[in-house]
């Protein structure tokens, strides 16, 4: 069982959470909700875990396939539900940005299956409700 503990360290809503690992991330809330920018909002970092996930089901399908990846970035875009408590994610846009010697068709069937079948972050983000859609932008390696 995974194990997270989070601790206070910064105003009312500072907090440090850390693994079993010793990894650790911070998070706060807005100032506008009382506070002082310290951290990541928490709904960020389910975005970032869904960014994450995914990428490593593509590198792991597209090194499977022997494509030459050597770079790659996301950007990960979420819209909440506004006026609502809790407020879910309703929409999530992701962009795969992959950079070598890659067939670009290839790159388009891993991430369909990251996004569809593989990521753990997506499945829980579209049950919850959320339409996650993505693009996959194939460039040469030199950027």
């Amino acid at each position: 069982m995974a194990t997270i503990e989070i601790s206070r360290l910064n105003g009312d809503f500072g907090f440090e959470a850390k693994d079993e690992n010793g990894h650790t991330v911070l998070m706060d809330s807005s100032p506008e909700s009382g506070g002082q920018n310290f951290g990541i909002r928490p709904m960020q970092i389910l975005l970032m875990g869904l960014g994450g996930c995914s990428g490593i089901d593509v590198i792991s399908i597209l090194k499977k396939q022997r494509q030459e990846v050597v770079d790659y970035k996301m950007i990960v875009k979420g819209e909440r539900e506004a006026g609502k408590e809790p407020s879910l994610w309703k929409e999530v846009e992701l962009e795969f940005h992959i950079y070598g010697d890659v067939d670009k068709d290839k790159a388009e069937r891993a991430v369909e299956l990251s996004v569809n079948k593989y990521c753990s972050v997506a499945a829980t983000l579209k049950f919850a409700g959320a339409d996650v859609k993505y693009e996959v932008f194939v460039h040469p390696a030199n950027k």
